[in-house]
This record gives C-alpha cells, sequence and structure tokens, in this order.
C-alpha cells in the first residue's frame, strides 16, 4: 500500500508559479524585498516543483499583498453615481446625434457637423467637473 502524498510534496503547474511570481512583484513594489532578493526570489519559484518549495520562498514574507482591482473612475456615493448616469445620457445623446449626422452625409453633400454642438459642450462641464473631484474616488 502507498503512503498518500504529503501537500507540501505535490507537484506545482506553472499556472501556481506564475500567481507566486506575481505575489513576489507585489511585494517588492510595497518595498518588502529589494530588488536583488525579488530577483533571487522569482528564480526560486520558477525552479521550484513542490508547494512545499514555493512556500519556503515565501515563508519570511507577511501575507503577500493581494492584486490591485480595476481602477475605480467614480466614487461610490452620490456624486459618484450622478456622475455615471450624466455620462451615460452624454454619451447616448452624442452618439444619436452621430449616428444622424452620419446618415444625412451619407445621403446630403457637405452637411455641416452639428452635432458636435450637441457633444462637445456638455461633454466639457462634464470633464471639468470631474478634474475638480464631483464623483471621482478619493486618493
Amino acid at each position: 500500500m502507498t503512503e498518500p502524498v504529503r501537500p507540501d510534496d505535490l507537484r506545482i503547474s506553472d499556472a501556481e508559479r506564475a500567481d507566486v511570481a506575481a505575489g513576489l512583484q507585489r511585494a517588492h513594489d510595497a518595498g518588502q524585498l529589494d530588488l536583488l532578493e525579488f530577483d533571487q526570489r522569482v528564480q526560486a519559484v520558477w525552479a521550484s516543483r513542490t508547494r512545499g518549495d514555493l512556500a519556503r520562498v515565501t515563508a519570511d514574507l507577511p501575507a503577500l499583498p493581494a492584486p490591485a482591482g480595476p481602477r475605480q473612475l467614480f466614487s461610490d456615493d452620490d456624486a459618484g453615481g450622478a456622475m455615471k448616469v450624466l455620462i451615460i445620457i452624454w454619451l447616448c445623446a452624442g452618439l444619436v446625434n452621430l449616428l444622424v449626422w452620419s446618415i444625412l452625409e451619407a445621403t446630403v453633400e457637405g452637411i455641416h457637423p452639428w452635432w458636435l454642438y450637441v457633444a462637445l459642450p456638455p461633454g466639457a462641464v462634464l470633464g471639468v467637473l470631474y478634474a475638480i473631484g464631483i464623483g471621482r474616488p478619493q486618493r
């Protein structure tokens, strides 16, 4: 009868190695590792064959930082919600006007690009509001 394999002796995949290497990159970015130590550990990660090998590479580090989520463009408060709605309305109005203008341009020669008058002023206002911090998440 064969003995069960200990968890530390289980073989690892390249995906597991890549996850640990990405965690080491985040640890380096957080200042937990200098560049030389980061390089040595990444080489050790890619030379690892078992989960125990990977555990030894990161044993002295606190929990590796989680990967950063997607960047948040708008705050979660009412101002962020309002900016989302206003930008969706602005995009829809601008696209509808662009489509109407495109159809007219295809059928009638020399139509002035009037849709820009519909799209640019409100877009500029929304851009200024966002630039001064309305609806933007705090840093």
